[in-house]
C-alpha cells in the first residue's frame, strides 16, 4: 500500500492529525505537567529533592534517548500498533506509580515506563502525520505537536484538583485510566505505506508461493503465471522496501546453498561483510556530520539548553512555596502558564523562521539568550504575579524545540537529516536528564534554589554564546560550502519522520 497524490492533504489525513493531537496530548498532559505532582511526591516519600527530581528528568529525557529505537519501532511495526502499545505501557506507568513505595520504583514505573511510551506516541503519531501530507505537512507537525503544550495546560490544573479530592494515588489512577484512550486514538492511524515487518512477510510469502507454483505447474503455466503476477503484484519500490525484500531473499539464497555444502560459510562470510560494511558507511556518515562546525555548536547549545531550561518546569511550583509566596497551588499553576506560551512560541517562531532575511541559527541564539536572562531573574522576583510573568517569558522561548528539524536541514541538508536529528535529541535527552537532579543537589547543599538557578541561566547563556560564535560567517570556508549541495526543501515521509 503506496501513498497517491490524491491521499495526501486532505480527507483522512485531518482525522490522523486530530488523532495524532489527541495522542501526544494524552501522552504527554502528566509528564510535561510534572512539577505540579513533585512536590507531592517530596512530602509522601521525604527523600531529597534531587534524588525526587530524577523521576520528573527520566520521563522527559528517556523518551529522547531512545528516538532511534522508538522510530524503528514505528519504521517496522507501523503508527497504529506502536500507538496501541504505548497506551498500555502510558497508562500501565501512571497506574503503577499509584502503588510505588518509594522514589526508586517511581524512577522506573513513571520515569521509564512512561517515558518510553511517550517516547512511542511522539514517533508513532509524527510519521503518520508525514505520510499523510505533503505541501501542508508543516502545517499538520505544527498542530499536532501543540497537543503536549494543550495537554501540560490542562493535566496541570486537572492533576491538581484530583489531588485535592482523591489523593496523590487517586489522582495517578485516574490520570492512567484517561491515557488508555490512546488505544482509541490508535484506531483512525491507517497506513498508506506497509510497514518493514509486513514487507518481510509478503516477501517471504511470495517466495514460499513462487516455490509452490515452480513444483507443481508446467513450465509453460509457470512462465504465464508468474508474468501476470508480476504485472499485478509489482509496483515500484521505495528503497527501504526494496532493502528489506533483497534481505530476506539473501538469507533465503544462503540457506539453500548451506543444505547444499561446502559453500555455505562462504555465502554467509559475504553476508556478515555486506552488512558490515553498510554499517560501517552509517557510522562514517554519522562522523561527517559531527564534523560539521556549526553542528557541532547546535549539539553543545541543544545540550545546554535543555540542562538549565527544563528545570523550572519541575521546580517552578516548589520555589513559589519555599519562598512563600503562595501557600499551595493556583487554579491556574505556573506550569500552566508555561505550557500554553510553549504552544503560542511554537506557532510564532514557526511563523518567524520562514521569513527569508531571517537566520535560524541566529534566531535560535537569542531565543536562548532571552531564556538565560528570565532564569537569572527567578532568584531575584519576589512576587508570585512576577513568578508567572517569567514562567510565560520561558514557556514562549521554549517553543524554540520547534525549530530543531528546520536548523538541522540548514546546516547539514536534507539528505542526513534523520542521522543529525537523532544526534541532537540524543544530546537534549541527555541535558534534561541531567538538569532537574543537579539544581534538585544545589538545594539540597544550600537549601535554597537561588545559586541553581544561576547556574541554570548560565549554562544557557553560554550554549547561546557558543551557538552565535561559531556560527559566524567569518569560520565558513568556501570549498566546504562547495562540497555540500543547494538544500531542497523537497522531502520523503521516511526522513521526515524521524524529526521529533
Amino acid at each position: 500500500m503506496t501513498s497517491s497524490a490524491k491521499d495526501l492533504d486532505g480527507g483522512w489525513g485531518w482525522a490522523i492529525v486530530a488523532a495524532s493531537f489527541m495522542a501526544q496530548l494524552l501522552a504527554y498532559g502528566s509528564p510535561q505537567s510534572v512539577g505540579v505532582l513533585y512536590p507531592e511526591w517530596l512530602h509522601a516519600f521525604q527523600e531529597g529533592k534531587g534524588v525526587t527530581a530524577w523521576v520528573g528528568s527520566l520521563v522527559a529525557g528517556v523518551g529522547l534517548i531512545a528516538s532511534p529505537i522508538c522510530s524503528a519501532c514505528v519504521d517496522n511495526f507501523g503508527a497504529r500498533p506502536v500507538t496501541f502499545f504505548s497506551g498500555v505501557m502510558v497508562a500501565g506507568g501512571l497506574m503503577l506509580s499509584a502503588f510505588a513505595p518509594n522514589v526508586p520504583f517511581l524512577m522506573f514505573s513513571y520515569g521509564i515506563v512512561v517515558g518510553l511510551g511517550c517516547g512511542l506516541v511522539y514517533s508513532a503519531t509524527l510519521t503518520i502525520t508525514c505520510q499523510y501530507f505533503d505541501k501542508r505537512r508543516g502545517l499538520a507537525l505544527g498542530i499536532v505537536t501543540t497537543g503536549t503544550s494543550i495537554g501540560a495546560f490542562i493535566y496541570a490544573t486537572a492533576q491538581n484538583e484530583l489531588i485535592v479530592f482523591f489523593g496523590l494515588d487517586g489522582c495517578l489512577l485516574i490520570i492512567g485510566a484517561i491515557a488508555l484512550n490512546l488505544m482509541a486514538c490508535a484506531g483512525f492511524m491507517r497506513p498508506l505505506n506497509m510497514p518493514g515487518y509486513y514487507l518481510k512477510q509478503k516477501a517471504a510469502l511470495e517466495r514460499h508461493t513462487e516455490e509452490q507454483l515452480f513444483v507443481k505447474l508446467p513450465l509453460h503455466d509457470l512462465n504465464i503465471t508468474t508474468g501476470s503476477a508480476v504485472t499485478t503484484v509489482e509496483k515500484t519500490p521505495t528503497v527501504k522496501e526494496l532493502l528489506i525484500t533483497i534481505d530476506v531473499k539473501d538469507l533465503a539464497i544462503q540457506i539453500e546453498k548451506k543444505k547444499k555444502g561446502p559453500f555455505a560459510g562462504v555465502a554467509i562470510a559475504k553476508f556478515i561483510k555486506a552488512k558490515q560494511k553498510a554499517y560501517s558507511e552509517y557510522i562514517h556518515s554519522t562522523c561527517e556530520i559531527l564534523q560539521d562546525q556549526v553542528m557541532v555548536a547546535f549539539c553543545i547549545g541543544i545540550f545546554l539548553f535543555s540542562l538549565g531550561a527544563f528545570p523550572p518546569v519541575l521546580f517552578i511550583e516548589d520555589v513559589a512555596q519555599s519562598e512563600g509566596l503562595i501557600e499551595e497551588v493556583s487554579l491556574f499553576p505556573l506550569v500552566s502558564i508555561g505550557a500554553i506560551a510553549t504552544g503560542v512560541g511554537k506557532l510564532v517562531l514557526g511563523i518567524l523562521v520562514d521569513i527569508k532575511w531571517i537566520n535560524c541559527v541566529y534566531l535560535y541564539a537569542f531565543t536562548m539568550f532571552a531564556g538565560g536572562i528570565a532564569l537569572l531573574l527567578i532568584p531575584i522576583t519576589k512576587t508570585y504575579v512576577g513568578l508567572q510573568i517569567l514562567s510565560a517569558v520561558m514557556g514562549f522561548f521554549s517553543g524554540n524545540w520547534s525549530l530543531t528539524s528546520y536548523i538541522t536541514t540548514h546546516i547539514v541538508g536534507l539528505d542526513k537529516l534523520s542521522q543529525a536529528h537523532g544526534i541532537l535529541m540524543f544530546f537534549g535527552g541527555f541535558g534534561i536528564m541531567l538538569g532537574p537532579p543537579v539544581v534538585g543537589w544545589f538545594f539540597d547543599c544550600t537549601q535554597s534554589y537561588d545559586l541553581a538557578f544561576y547556574f541554570s541561566g548560565s549554562c544557557v547563556l553560554l550554549g547561546a554564546f557558543i551557538l552565535l560564535l561559531l556560527s559566524l560567517p567569518c569560520w565558513k570556508k568556501k570549498p566546504a560550502d562547495k562540497e555540500r549541495p543547494d538544500i531542497q526543501y523537497t522531502c520523503t515521509c521516511e526522513k521526515v519522520a524521524s524529526v521529533s
